[in-house]
């Protein structure tokens, strides 16, 4: 008998002390993060209540962030705050010390808190500031309807502590709920479950179950509402958008069910978007269950929605499996267009696909030759330390990583390919990786198994692009590159064969205009198809560009490009035109049409163009 029970508290030991050591070996997986000043390894947030009040007189947020901790026998836990007040910290309940630490330009300040090794609970009561860079709070004539109010939130990169003071890497992922108070008449949205209507006082309460980084945490606040495209899929949009925005995504659901059968079982239970007003500096941004949109993809005939199938690939790679630092920002990006493109061929087919891809291959193009006096960035893996992680925000991440892919399944077969992306992004689901981990992931999974060679290391750790790069064609093209030819030789154009050219192609038409070509043909082209005009915003953007470039100022197309400029938000676009100006020695241009345009500008568009002339805000 006591030989029973002392083998009993034996066996029961070694249980808790295999927990414990489990525990202990969890609490060791965070990596070195250079843009954060949390140090999760010693104590980290696991989930978040939030209770805020959205106040649009005063243009603040304020409230209470409440975090469960886990807690490796710490005497303080850091979270990270950029341009926040600080009001008062408790832990377990009771006031605590607390100090911010020295302001960084880039990180803001650390928050840092003192817990004993006991604690469990910490909270926050803070409030944002006018600088705080995540929030845009937009006037009624910046809107569609242009009668309520509007705000919303960008998280991406490190903004997400700007709103919330939080523990701001991609590696940290937290469970959260939230209330919202806003003013009656609008309605608030996250990237959690969503209300449908309004509410009769204002008062939302949100609730994310999975895991996610703080830069997915989002919130938008406006005169808006919703219309369903299947049981998991619908829009949101202000009243006098909401019937566009539902024709153009009416797609939706099929792109679901197109991702699952490539990759697995849609994890986030709903999957809809909210297009914003014309401010917001991205085409999209993937925040889970909600994906953040652009108006400018609203071009009445699907051309751009694209865009919608690479924000639900980042169901998978992003929101799934996310990037454990920005140094590895191409884990999400590249893997992301790959997933993209493969959802755009299995609805609409290999050709438009392939379009797409051509496209991205020659913005990588043009961003290896931007970049080719700072040849690191060109690699895949970065080194950010002591910068902000938007500069590498570019097409390295998105279209070198996609040729990457797409070359090493072009190397090792789509069957085989496609069965190792499927146990990935299924083993690695709700964490986090980093590029080392997906290489030795890569080798014993997919090229070990099948003794298959190939230089993973010259694409992911050199500059450039190696020469067994994929290439890829496109029929669609090369009637087009043939057209522009005869075109600029001749200076006539057969119209009518152009007819049923796609947006992709009137894009892939306009953007390889030959650095000769004369004012009086961009003016014959103009007079025929009326690009000064054109109603979709791409095709308006390449068109602007070249316009700029060869100085052509006919149907004034001048004040068209100011009013893109001051109306559209969206980074890509108008920094495109602003590097434009820069290189055709016409800053001053630039700079008075950026003097209008900037006040519509969200912070991550505004800094960079900031930059890019020269201006000082």
């Amino acid at each position: 008998m006591k030989k029973s029970i002392i083998a009993a508290i034996s066996t029961l030991f070694i249980l808790l002390n295999c927990a414990q050591t489990k525990e202990e070996k969890t609490m060791q997986t965070y990596v070195e993060e250079p843009h954060s000043f949390a140090q999760p390894n010693k104590a980290v947030i696991t989930h978040l209540d939030l209770d805020i009040k959205v106040d649009f007189d005063k243009k603040i947020i304020s409230g209470k962030a409440t975090y469960d901790i886990r807690n490796n026998k710490a005497s303080e836990i850091i979270l990270d705050t950029k341009y926040l007040d600080i009001i008062s910290v408790q832990a377990d309940g009771e006031n605590t010390a607390y100090k911010l630490g020295k302001d960084d330009e880039q990180l803001g300040r650390p928050l840092n808190i003192t817990i004993n090794e006991g604690t469990q609970k910490i909270s926050v009561v803070y409030k944002t500031t006018d600088k705080t860079e995540a929030l845009q709070w937009l006037t009624p004539q910046q809107t569609a309807d242009k009668t309520h109010p509007f705000l919303f939130t960008q998280g991406q990169a490190i903004l997400t502590r700007t709103w919330i003071p939080i523990q701001d890497s991609p590696q940290i992922r937290v469970t959260y709920n939230a209330t919202v108070e806003v003013p009656s008449e609008l309605m608030a949205v996250m990237s959690a479950e969503n209300p449908k209507k309004k509410t009769a006082d204002g008062v939302y309460h949100f609730k994310m179950q999975q895991p996610i980084s703080a830069y997915l945490i989002a919130l938008a606040v406006g005169d808006i509402e919703y219309r369903a495209i299947s049981d998991r899929t619908g829009v949101y949009a202000e009243k006098s958008m909401v019937n566009k925005v539902h024709s153009e995504f009416s797609d939706m659901e099929k792109m679901v069910a197109a991702a699952e059968k490539l990759y697995g079982d849609y994890d986030w239970e709903q999957f809809d978007v909210i297009v914003l007003p014309p401010s917001f500096p991205f085409g999209g941004m993937e925040n889970p269950r909600l994906t953040f949109a652009t108006p400018t993809v609203i071009a009445g005939d699907k051309s751009l929605t694209s865009l919608v199938a690479h924000e639900l690939a980042h169901s998978w790679s992003g929101n799934l499996v996310t990037n454990a630092t920005w140094n590895d920002f191409w884990l999400n990006e590249g893997f992301t267009v790959y997933f993209e493109i493969r959802i755009m061929e299995a609805l609409y087919g290999k050709e438009r696909a392939n379009m797409l891809a051509l496209i991205g291959r020659q913005d990588l193009d043009d961003e290896l030759e931007s970049l080719k006096e700072s040849p690191n960035d060109t690699k895949l893996k970065l080194d950010l330390n002591g910068r902000n992680p938007d500069d590498g925000m570019n097409s390295i991440a998105y279209d070198k990583g996609y040729l990457f892919l797409r070359t090493l399944e072009e190397t090792v077969g789509r069957e085989r390919f496609d069965t190792f992306l499927k146990a990935y992004f299924k083993e690695h689901a709700f964490s986090t990786t980093n590029t080392e981990d997906f290489v030795a992931y890569l080798n014993k999974n997919l090229l070990e198994k099948y003794n298959i060679s190939f230089n993973t290391e010259e694409w992911i750790y050199k500059p450039g692009i190696p020469t067994n790069q994929a290439i890829i064609q496109s029929d669609a093209f090369e009637n087009v590159e043939k057209t522009l030819k005869t075109f600029i030789e001749t200076n006539t154009i057969d119209a009518a064969a152009t007819q049923e050219w796609t947006p992709q192609e009137w894009v892939h038409f306009v953007r390889n205009f030959p650095k000769d070509i004369s004012v009086e043909q961009m003016e014959t082209l103009d007079e025929i198809f009326d690009f000064t005009n054109s109603t979709n915003s791409y095709i308006a953007m390449v068109w602007f560009e070249q316009a700029i470039i060869n100085n052509y100022h006919g149907h004034e197309v001048d004040t068209k490009i100011a009013e893109f400029l001051t109306t559209v938000g969206r980074r890509w676009y108008v920094t495109t035109l602003f590097e434009a100006y820069k290189k055709s020695n016409r800053v001053e241009e630039a700079l008075a049409i950026y003097k209008t345009a900037r006040p519509n500008y969200h912070s991550v568009t505004a800094n960079t163009i900031d930059t890019l002339l020269g201006h000082k805000g």
